[in-house]
């Protein structure tokens, strides 16, 4: 894969789901330290999110790292933006900016399903 493609892979994950980790293992089998911290806070806060697990891709391992311009695994996307590494996401949940962040996160997901709703519902027509 080159470098264009993985971008646009990693684009579409992390646009599939509000929450994205990419990770060292999966959230139910972490294969790091740090990884395992990340997906314990986000299970903890009862989040829901994708866990992507980088090493069973060597392309997308380094494709992600080039991506967010961060050197380290895991990197933690809320709403299609880098939020930050392990250091950064156990500081915002320690002081509480996390679960503000994944709240508006929830809220902007269920606006946009509202939205999505009412357009198709405004496609479907009667016949009568």
């Amino acid at each position: 894969m080159s470098g264009e493609e993985i971008f646009d892979l990693i684009k579409k994950q992390i646009s599939d789901d509000n929450v994205v980790l990419y990770m060292k293992g999966t959230a139910d089998f972490p294969q790091c330290g740090f990884s395992a911290m990340v997906a314990g806070i986000l299970q903890t806060l009862g989040i829901k999110f994708k866990d992507i697990n980088i090493l069973s891709d060597e392309n997308l391992r380094q494709g992600v790292k080039d991506f967010s311009d961060w050197p380290t695994i895991p990197q933690l996307y809320i709403n299609k933006e880098f939020v930050g590494g392990c250091d950064i996401v156990r500081e915002m949940y320690e002081n509480g900016e996390l679960s503000d962040l994944l709240k508006k996160s929830q809220n902007k997901g269920a606006q946009q399903l509202d939205e999505e709703t009412e357009s198709s519902a405004g496609a479907v027509t009667e016949k009568g």
